[in-house]
Order: C-alpha cells, then sequence, then structure tokens
C-alpha cells in the first residue's frame, strides 16, 4: 500500500494577497477592453495617485502607469498615506482584513457599476441583488 503524503496548502499571507492584486490591476490598466482598464485609471485619478492628466490622456498613455502607482492606489483606498506604510500594516493584517480588494480584482469591470458614493451603490446593491464595496471615496457594486 503506497500512502502519498499531501503537502499543506499554504494561505496567502494579507501582504501576498495585495501584491497578487496588485499585479493583476496592473495588468488590466493595458487591456484592450475599456470595461477593463477604465475603472482601474478611474481609481488612479481619484486616489490622485497621478495626477495633471485627464482620464482620456491617461487611456492614451496607459504606459506611464506603473505597478508602484497601483500599489499607492490601494493603499490610499485602504487608508494609508503611502504604500510603504501600508505594507508594513499589512505584516498584522491577515488575509480576511483585505478579501474585499481580491472580490473587486476577480468581478470589476464590465457588468459591474460604479457609484461616486458608497451610499448610492448600497440603494444599488438592495434595489438589485448586488453587493456594495466601498473603493476610496467611490463605490462599485458586484453584480452576480
Amino acid at each position: 500500500m503506497h500512502s502519498q503524503l499531501q503537502t499543506p496548502q499554504k494561505t496567502e499571507s494579507a501582504a501576498e494577497i495585495v501584491l497578487r492584486i496588485a499585479r493583476n490591476l496592473h495588468r488590466a490598466v493595458n487591456a484592450d477592453a475599456l470595461a477593463i482598464s477604465l475603472p482601474v485609471l478611474r481609481r488612479l485619478l481619484a486616489t490622485k495617485t497621478l495626477t495633471e492628466i485627464s482620464l482620456p490622456e491617461l487611456q492614451r498613455r496607459r504606459d506611464i502607469v506603473q505597478r508602484k502607482h497601483v500599489l499607492r492606489m490601494l493603499a490610499i483606498e485602504a487608508g494609508f498615506d503611502c504604500w510603504e506604510d501600508y505594507r508594513h500594516a499589512l505584516d498584522d493584517m491577515n488575509a480576511e482584513q483585505v478579501s474585499h480588494f481580491d472580490q473587486l480584482s476577480r468581478a470589476a469591470g464590465y457588468p459591474n457599476l460604479w457609484f461616486s458614493t458608497f451610499e448610492e451603490a448600497q440603494d444599488y446593491a438592495w434595489e438589485h441583488n448586488g453587493r456594495a464595496l466601498k473603493i476610496g471615496s467611490q463605490a462599485v457594486v458586484l453584480i452576480g
């Protein structure tokens, strides 16, 4: 009888989750589909990670977006001033404390709807059986 040894699944740390999400969002910036790239570009502008550039210009010049910009955006959305501060805080967090980013990255873009306030998103989500997530000062409703 041959027994197979199973290696235990290592769960991702909060920092690993955020870094993976940043990588995926950075890829989304360069997606051909506007429904995928625009939500991330809007978030970069909303968090003032990139300034003095309009959304249409940023869409045309997406090559200027670097991973450090996405990491700073995620830090600001989480309430930190910079990525470095957020990165240190992540060491004391568990995966559940950053899971909202993971859910958003899996479902961001079409057909999910973005709102300028969390309250508007909550109202829409309640009426249409969706789920509202606060992203910085904006919110998105995940459908499905």
